[in-house]
Protein backbone atom coordinates (compact mmCIF):
# COMPACT_ATOMS: atom_id res chain seq x y z
CA UNK A 1 0.00 0.00 0.00
CA UNK A 2 0.99 3.65 -0.28
CA UNK A 3 0.28 6.53 2.10
CA UNK A 4 0.59 9.99 0.58
CA UNK A 5 1.64 13.05 2.59
CA UNK A 6 3.04 16.59 2.32
CA UNK A 7 6.60 17.34 1.29
CA UNK A 8 8.85 17.26 4.34
CA UNK A 9 6.64 14.92 6.38
CA UNK A 10 7.73 11.64 4.78
CA UNK A 11 9.98 10.71 7.71
CA UNK A 12 7.29 11.49 10.27
CA UNK A 13 4.76 9.36 8.38
CA UNK A 14 7.24 6.48 8.04
CA UNK A 15 7.78 6.49 11.82
CA UNK A 16 4.01 6.51 12.39
CA UNK A 17 3.58 3.48 10.12
CA UNK A 18 6.36 1.55 11.85
CA UNK A 19 4.86 2.22 15.28
CA UNK A 20 1.44 1.03 14.02
CA UNK A 21 3.03 -2.22 12.85
CA UNK A 22 3.45 -1.76 9.10
CA UNK A 23 5.95 -3.94 7.25
CA UNK A 24 8.53 -3.00 4.57
CA UNK A 25 8.16 0.73 5.16
CA UNK A 26 9.93 2.80 2.48
CA UNK A 27 9.97 6.57 2.11
CA UNK A 28 9.28 8.16 -1.27
CA UNK A 29 8.56 11.69 -2.44
CA UNK A 30 5.39 12.88 -0.70
CA UNK A 31 4.59 9.24 -0.03
CA UNK A 32 5.54 6.17 2.00
CA UNK A 33 4.99 2.60 0.80
CA UNK A 34 4.31 -0.28 3.19
CA UNK A 35 2.75 -3.70 3.54
CA UNK A 36 -0.24 -4.66 5.64
CA UNK A 37 -3.46 -6.67 5.59
CA UNK A 38 -7.07 -5.47 5.35
CA UNK A 39 -7.24 -4.76 9.07
CA UNK A 40 -4.10 -2.65 8.85
CA UNK A 41 -5.60 -0.66 5.96
CA UNK A 42 -8.50 0.22 8.27
CA UNK A 43 -6.11 1.03 11.12
CA UNK A 44 -3.96 3.28 8.93
CA UNK A 45 -6.95 5.36 7.86
CA UNK A 46 -8.23 5.76 11.41
CA UNK A 47 -4.93 6.39 13.20
CA UNK A 48 -2.36 8.04 10.92
CA UNK A 49 -1.91 11.75 11.61
CA UNK A 50 0.33 12.78 8.70
CA UNK A 51 -1.22 10.73 5.86
CA UNK A 52 -3.43 12.36 3.24
CA UNK A 53 -4.62 9.18 1.51
CA UNK A 54 -4.11 5.43 1.80
CA UNK A 55 -3.90 3.86 -1.66
CA UNK A 56 -4.17 0.14 -2.42
CA UNK A 57 -2.41 -0.68 -5.74
CA UNK A 58 -4.16 -3.18 -8.01
CA UNK A 59 -1.92 -2.95 -11.11
CA UNK A 60 1.68 -1.98 -11.80
CA UNK A 61 3.14 -2.02 -15.32
CA UNK A 62 4.99 -0.01 -17.98
CA UNK A 63 3.13 2.34 -20.33
CA UNK A 64 4.45 4.65 -23.02
CA UNK A 65 1.36 6.46 -24.28
CA UNK A 66 -2.39 6.91 -23.79
CA UNK A 67 -3.21 3.73 -25.72
CA UNK A 68 -0.98 1.67 -23.43
CA UNK A 69 -2.80 3.20 -20.48
CA UNK A 70 -6.20 2.35 -21.97
CA UNK A 71 -5.16 -1.27 -22.63
CA UNK A 72 -3.77 -1.65 -19.10
CA UNK A 73 -7.08 -0.48 -17.66
CA UNK A 74 -9.01 -2.91 -19.88
CA UNK A 75 -7.03 -5.86 -18.49
CA UNK A 76 -8.24 -5.30 -14.90
CA UNK A 77 -11.25 -7.33 -13.75
CA UNK A 78 -13.18 -4.32 -12.54
CA UNK A 79 -16.21 -6.32 -11.37
CA UNK A 80 -14.05 -7.43 -8.41
CA UNK A 81 -14.17 -3.86 -7.15
CA UNK A 82 -17.21 -2.19 -8.72
CA UNK A 83 -20.73 -3.11 -9.83
CA UNK A 84 -22.06 -2.07 -13.21
CA UNK A 85 -24.83 -0.21 -11.36
CA UNK A 86 -22.33 1.49 -9.05
CA UNK A 87 -20.52 4.82 -9.20
CA UNK A 88 -16.84 5.73 -9.53
CA UNK A 89 -14.41 8.63 -9.88
CA UNK A 90 -10.87 8.86 -11.22
CA UNK A 91 -7.95 11.09 -10.15
CA UNK A 92 -4.62 11.15 -11.97
CA UNK A 93 -1.06 12.36 -11.35
CA UNK A 94 1.33 12.31 -14.32
CA UNK A 95 5.09 12.90 -14.28
CA UNK A 96 6.37 11.54 -17.58
CA UNK A 97 7.86 12.92 -20.79
CA UNK A 98 6.06 10.16 -22.68
CA UNK A 99 2.69 11.74 -21.85
CA UNK A 100 2.12 15.22 -23.25
CA UNK A 101 -1.47 15.24 -21.95
CA UNK A 102 -2.24 16.84 -18.61
CA UNK A 103 -3.50 14.95 -15.57
CA UNK A 104 -7.11 15.93 -16.22
CA UNK A 105 -7.04 14.37 -19.70
CA UNK A 106 -5.42 11.21 -18.33
CA UNK A 107 -8.18 10.92 -15.73
CA UNK A 108 -10.81 11.26 -18.48
CA UNK A 109 -9.03 8.63 -20.60
CA UNK A 110 -8.94 6.30 -17.62
CA UNK A 111 -12.62 6.92 -16.90
CA UNK A 112 -13.46 5.97 -20.47
CA UNK A 113 -11.40 2.78 -20.13
CA UNK A 114 -13.33 1.66 -17.04
CA UNK A 115 -16.70 2.58 -18.55
CA UNK A 116 -15.90 0.77 -21.82
CA UNK A 117 -14.84 -2.36 -19.90
CA UNK A 118 -18.30 -2.64 -18.36
CA UNK A 119 -20.10 -1.63 -21.56
CA UNK A 120 -18.35 -4.29 -23.62
CA UNK A 121 -18.79 -7.03 -21.02
CA UNK A 122 -22.18 -6.22 -19.47
CA UNK A 123 -23.83 -3.85 -21.97
CA UNK A 124 -24.09 -1.25 -19.22
CA UNK A 125 -21.68 0.94 -17.30
CA UNK A 126 -21.29 2.52 -13.84
CA UNK A 127 -21.88 6.25 -13.51
CA UNK A 128 -19.33 8.86 -12.55
CA UNK A 129 -19.88 10.52 -9.17
CA UNK A 130 -17.17 13.01 -8.24
CA UNK A 131 -18.49 13.69 -4.73
CA UNK A 132 -19.56 10.35 -3.26
CA UNK A 133 -18.35 7.50 -5.52
CA UNK A 134 -18.53 3.86 -4.50
CA UNK A 135 -14.96 3.47 -5.72
CA UNK A 136 -12.32 6.14 -6.26
CA UNK A 137 -9.53 5.12 -8.64
CA UNK A 138 -6.09 6.74 -8.51
CA UNK A 139 -3.86 6.76 -11.60
CA UNK A 140 -0.16 7.52 -11.08
CA UNK A 141 2.32 7.66 -13.96
CA UNK A 142 5.99 8.16 -13.07
CA UNK A 143 8.21 8.09 -16.18
CA UNK A 144 7.15 4.84 -17.89
CA UNK A 145 5.64 3.20 -14.80
CA UNK A 146 1.89 3.11 -14.24
CA UNK A 147 0.33 2.38 -10.86
CA UNK A 148 -3.44 1.96 -10.65
CA UNK A 149 -4.76 2.09 -7.09
CA UNK A 150 -7.99 2.17 -5.16
CA UNK A 151 -8.29 5.15 -2.83
CA UNK A 152 -9.34 3.65 0.52
CA UNK A 153 -9.73 7.04 2.23
CA UNK A 154 -12.34 8.77 0.08
CA UNK A 155 -12.11 12.38 1.17
CA UNK A 156 -8.60 13.53 2.08
CA UNK A 157 -7.63 12.39 5.57
CA UNK A 158 -6.95 15.99 6.59
CA UNK A 159 -10.74 16.31 6.84
CA UNK A 160 -10.86 15.01 10.38
CA UNK A 161 -14.50 15.83 10.97
CA UNK A 162 -14.10 18.32 13.83
CA UNK A 163 -13.54 21.63 12.05
CA UNK A 164 -16.82 23.42 11.38
CA UNK A 165 -15.51 26.98 11.76
CA UNK A 166 -12.35 28.46 10.23
CA UNK A 167 -10.49 31.75 9.85
CA UNK A 168 -8.67 33.06 6.78
CA UNK A 169 -6.11 30.53 5.44
CA UNK A 170 -6.49 27.90 8.21
CA UNK A 171 -3.61 25.46 8.57
CA UNK A 172 -4.12 22.00 7.11
CA UNK A 173 -4.77 19.39 9.82
CA UNK A 174 -2.13 17.02 8.46
CA UNK A 175 0.48 19.79 8.47
CA UNK A 176 -0.58 20.84 11.98
CA UNK A 177 -0.12 17.29 13.27
CA UNK A 178 3.21 17.06 11.46
CA UNK A 179 4.46 20.24 13.13
CA UNK A 180 3.53 18.97 16.57
CA UNK A 181 5.28 15.66 15.93
CA UNK A 182 8.38 17.33 14.46
CA UNK A 183 8.62 19.46 17.60
CA UNK A 184 8.94 16.30 19.68
CA UNK A 185 5.88 17.13 21.81
CA UNK A 186 4.25 13.99 23.22
CA UNK A 187 2.06 15.34 26.02
CA UNK A 188 4.66 15.25 28.80
CA UNK A 189 4.78 19.03 29.25
CA UNK A 190 2.62 22.13 28.80
CA UNK A 191 1.68 23.31 25.31
CA UNK A 192 0.71 26.78 24.09
CA UNK A 193 -0.40 28.05 20.69
CA UNK A 194 -0.24 31.83 21.21
CA UNK A 195 -1.98 32.71 17.91
CA UNK A 196 -4.38 29.80 17.75
CA UNK A 197 -6.89 30.95 15.12
CA UNK A 198 -9.51 28.22 14.74
CA UNK A 199 -7.61 25.87 17.09
CA UNK A 200 -6.32 23.24 14.66
CA UNK A 201 -2.80 22.97 16.12
CA UNK A 202 -4.20 22.70 19.65
CA UNK A 203 -6.63 19.95 18.69
CA UNK A 204 -3.94 17.94 16.93
CA UNK A 205 -1.61 18.42 19.92
CA UNK A 206 -4.30 17.24 22.35
CA UNK A 207 -4.99 14.12 20.28
CA UNK A 208 -1.26 13.34 20.22
CA UNK A 209 -0.91 13.97 23.96
CA UNK A 210 -3.76 11.58 24.74
CA UNK A 211 -3.09 9.02 21.97
CA UNK A 212 -6.49 9.68 20.40
CA UNK A 213 -6.77 8.35 16.80
CA UNK A 214 -6.51 11.23 14.34
CA UNK A 215 -9.63 10.38 12.33
CA UNK A 216 -11.89 9.07 15.06
CA UNK A 217 -14.37 11.89 14.35
CA UNK A 218 -14.73 11.11 10.62
CA UNK A 219 -18.11 9.83 9.52
CA UNK A 220 -16.95 7.87 6.47
CA UNK A 221 -13.98 6.27 4.72
CA UNK A 222 -13.84 5.20 1.09
CA UNK A 223 -13.21 1.52 1.93
CA UNK A 224 -16.65 1.32 3.56
CA UNK A 225 -18.11 1.24 0.01
CA UNK A 226 -15.83 -1.55 -1.19
CA UNK A 227 -17.29 -4.93 -2.06
CA UNK A 228 -14.98 -6.70 0.43
CA UNK A 229 -15.65 -4.32 3.33
CA UNK A 230 -15.73 -6.17 6.65
CA UNK A 231 -17.74 -4.13 9.15
CA UNK A 232 -16.99 -6.41 12.12
CA UNK A 233 -13.25 -6.18 11.44
CA UNK A 234 -13.47 -2.39 11.13
CA UNK A 235 -15.12 -1.99 14.54
CA UNK A 236 -12.70 -4.46 16.11
CA UNK A 237 -9.80 -2.32 14.85
CA UNK A 238 -11.49 0.88 16.00
CA UNK A 239 -12.17 -0.51 19.48
CA UNK A 240 -8.56 -1.65 19.87
CA UNK A 241 -7.34 1.87 19.07
CA UNK A 242 -9.82 3.48 21.48
CA UNK A 243 -8.56 1.25 24.32
CA UNK A 244 -5.09 2.77 23.91
CA UNK A 245 -6.23 6.33 24.66
CA UNK A 246 -4.31 7.83 27.59
CA UNK A 247 -4.86 10.90 29.76
CA UNK A 248 -2.30 13.72 29.81
CA UNK A 249 -2.50 16.04 32.83
CA UNK A 250 -0.42 18.89 31.41
CA UNK A 251 -2.01 22.12 30.21
CA UNK A 252 -2.82 22.77 26.56
CA UNK A 253 -3.73 26.43 25.96
CA UNK A 254 -4.55 28.65 23.01
CA UNK A 255 -4.55 32.46 22.80
CA UNK A 256 -5.99 34.80 20.20
CA UNK A 257 -6.68 38.52 20.27
CA UNK A 258 -9.74 38.21 17.99
CA UNK A 259 -13.00 37.29 19.78
CA UNK A 260 -14.31 35.67 16.58
CA UNK A 261 -11.26 33.37 16.44
CA UNK A 262 -11.67 32.43 20.09
CA UNK A 263 -15.32 31.48 19.49
CA UNK A 264 -14.45 29.40 16.42
CA UNK A 265 -11.63 27.61 18.23
CA UNK A 266 -13.89 26.79 21.18
CA UNK A 267 -16.52 25.35 18.84
CA UNK A 268 -13.99 23.17 17.03
CA UNK A 269 -12.62 21.92 20.36
CA UNK A 270 -16.16 20.94 21.37
CA UNK A 271 -16.65 19.20 18.01
CA UNK A 272 -13.50 17.18 18.70
CA UNK A 273 -14.73 16.28 22.22
CA UNK A 274 -11.56 17.77 23.71
CA UNK A 275 -12.89 20.62 25.85
CA UNK A 276 -11.62 18.97 29.05
CA UNK A 277 -8.06 19.03 27.66
CA UNK A 278 -7.82 22.40 25.89
CA UNK A 279 -8.33 25.93 27.22
CA UNK A 280 -8.95 28.79 24.74
CA UNK A 281 -8.38 32.34 25.99
CA UNK A 282 -9.03 35.82 24.58
CA UNK A 283 -5.46 37.09 24.99
CA UNK A 284 -3.10 39.21 22.89
CA UNK A 285 0.13 37.22 22.84
CA UNK A 286 2.23 40.39 22.85
CA UNK A 287 0.72 41.30 26.24
CA UNK A 288 1.07 37.80 27.69
CA UNK A 289 3.69 36.03 29.78
CA UNK A 290 4.43 32.51 30.92
CA UNK A 291 2.16 31.70 33.84
CA UNK A 292 2.33 27.91 33.85
CA UNK A 293 4.87 25.98 35.88
CA UNK A 294 7.27 23.59 34.21
CA UNK A 295 8.59 22.91 30.73
CA UNK A 296 6.46 24.36 27.96
CA UNK A 297 6.31 23.91 24.20
CA UNK A 298 5.13 26.98 22.29
CA UNK A 299 4.11 26.24 18.71
CA UNK A 300 2.33 28.58 16.34
CA UNK A 301 1.54 29.56 12.79
CA UNK A 302 1.85 33.37 12.73
CA UNK A 303 0.46 35.32 9.77
CA UNK A 304 2.62 35.48 6.66
CA UNK A 305 2.21 36.01 2.93
CA UNK A 306 -1.27 37.14 1.97
CA UNK A 307 -2.48 36.87 5.57
CA UNK A 308 -0.26 39.72 6.75
CA UNK A 309 -1.63 43.25 6.32
CA UNK A 310 0.62 44.88 8.91
CA UNK A 311 4.22 46.03 9.29
CA UNK A 312 6.00 42.69 8.94
CA UNK A 313 9.28 43.84 10.52
CA UNK A 314 7.54 45.23 13.59
CA UNK A 315 5.25 42.19 13.93
CA UNK A 316 8.02 39.59 13.85
CA UNK A 317 10.17 41.80 16.06
CA UNK A 318 7.41 41.74 18.68
CA UNK A 319 7.27 37.95 18.45
CA UNK A 320 10.96 37.76 19.34
CA UNK A 321 10.73 40.31 22.14
CA UNK A 322 7.72 38.59 23.71
CA UNK A 323 9.31 35.16 23.58
CA UNK A 324 12.65 36.37 24.97
CA UNK A 325 11.26 38.56 27.76
CA UNK A 326 8.06 36.75 28.80
CA UNK A 327 8.58 33.03 28.13
CA UNK A 328 11.89 31.91 29.71
CA UNK A 329 12.39 28.19 30.16
CA UNK A 330 10.32 27.35 27.09
CA UNK A 331 10.90 25.91 23.64
CA UNK A 332 9.25 27.85 20.82
CA UNK A 333 8.50 26.69 17.29
CA UNK A 334 6.94 28.68 14.45
CA UNK A 335 6.33 28.14 10.75
CA UNK A 336 6.61 30.87 8.12
CA UNK A 337 7.24 31.39 4.42
CA UNK A 338 8.67 34.88 4.96
CA UNK A 339 12.41 34.36 5.46
CA UNK A 340 13.11 38.11 5.58
CA UNK A 341 10.50 38.60 8.30
CA UNK A 342 12.04 35.75 10.28
CA UNK A 343 15.28 37.73 10.63
CA UNK A 344 13.40 40.33 12.68
CA UNK A 345 12.63 37.81 15.45
CA UNK A 346 16.15 38.51 16.68
CA UNK A 347 16.67 35.09 18.28
CA UNK A 348 19.06 32.37 17.20
CA UNK A 349 17.35 29.29 15.77
CA UNK A 350 18.52 25.89 16.99
CA UNK A 351 16.75 24.03 14.18
CA UNK A 352 15.30 24.91 10.74
CA UNK A 353 13.16 22.35 8.91
CA UNK A 354 12.06 22.96 5.28
CA UNK A 355 8.38 22.16 4.64
CA UNK A 356 5.66 22.88 2.10
CA UNK A 357 2.44 24.62 3.09
CA UNK A 358 0.36 24.29 -0.06
CA UNK A 359 2.47 25.92 -2.77
CA UNK A 360 4.52 27.91 -0.27
CA UNK A 361 8.08 27.00 0.69
CA UNK A 362 8.29 27.41 4.46
CA UNK A 363 10.66 26.92 7.37
CA UNK A 364 9.69 25.38 10.69
CA UNK A 365 12.12 26.92 13.17
CA UNK A 366 12.99 26.25 16.81
CA UNK A 367 14.05 28.70 19.52
CA UNK A 368 15.34 27.60 22.92
CA UNK A 369 14.38 30.24 25.49
CA UNK A 370 16.67 30.03 28.50
CA UNK A 371 16.15 31.36 31.99
CA UNK A 372 18.56 34.31 31.93
CA UNK A 373 21.03 34.69 29.09
CA UNK A 374 22.59 31.83 27.15
CA UNK A 375 26.02 32.90 28.41
CA UNK A 376 24.80 32.62 32.00
CA UNK A 377 23.43 29.17 31.25
CA UNK A 378 26.77 28.01 29.87
CA UNK A 379 28.65 29.61 32.78
CA UNK A 380 26.43 27.89 35.37
CA UNK A 381 26.91 24.54 33.64
CA UNK A 382 30.70 25.05 33.56
CA UNK A 383 30.78 25.95 37.26
CA UNK A 384 28.70 22.87 38.12
CA UNK A 385 31.06 20.60 36.19
CA UNK A 386 34.10 22.28 37.85
CA UNK A 387 32.65 21.84 41.35
CA UNK A 388 31.87 18.18 40.68
CA UNK A 389 35.41 17.68 39.44
CA UNK A 390 36.84 19.27 42.63
CA UNK A 391 34.67 17.05 44.82
CA UNK A 392 35.88 13.91 43.03
CA UNK A 393 39.49 14.90 43.68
Amino acid sequence: MTATTMKGLEGVLANELKKLGAQDVKEGIRSVSFRGDKGFLYKANIALRTAIRILKPIKFCKVYDEEDLYEAIQKIKWEKYLDAEGTFAVAAVVNSKNFTSNSHYISLKSKDGIADYFRHKYSKRPNVDLKYPDVKVHIHIQKEWLTISLDSSGDSLHKRGYRSATNIAPINEVLAAGLVMLSGYTGDENFIDPMCGSGTILIEAAMIANNIPANINRKHFGFENWKDYNEDLYYTIQDSLLKKITNSHFKIMGFDKAPSAVNKAKQNVINANLEEFIGIHHVNFFNSKKEVFGNTTILFNPPYGERLNIDVNEFYGKIGDTLKNNYPGSTAWLITSDMDALKNVGLRTSKRIPLKNGDLDTRFVKYELYEGSRKEKKRDRFETLLNNSDEEE
